[in-house]
C-alpha cells in the first residue's frame, strides 16, 4: 500500500512540474519569433 501512494505522489509531482516547463519551453520561442516577425513587418520594437 505504501508503494502505491509514493507512486502517485511522484506521478503528481512529474505532473505539476513537467506541465509548465513544456508550456514555457513552447512558448518562448513562439513569442520571440511573433516579435522577430513583427519587427521586420511593421518595425515595432522588440521590448513592445
Amino acid at each position: 500500500m505504501q508503494d502505491a501512494i509514493n507512486i502517485l505522489m511522484v506521478g503528481i509531482m512529474v505532473l505539476l512540474g513537467g506541465i509548465p516547463s513544456i508550456y514555457i519551453l513552447v512558448s518562448m520561442p513562439v513569442i520571440l519569433a511573433g516579435k522577430i516577425y513583427r519587427k521586420v513587418r511593421f518595425g515595432n520594437s522588440l521590448y513592445d
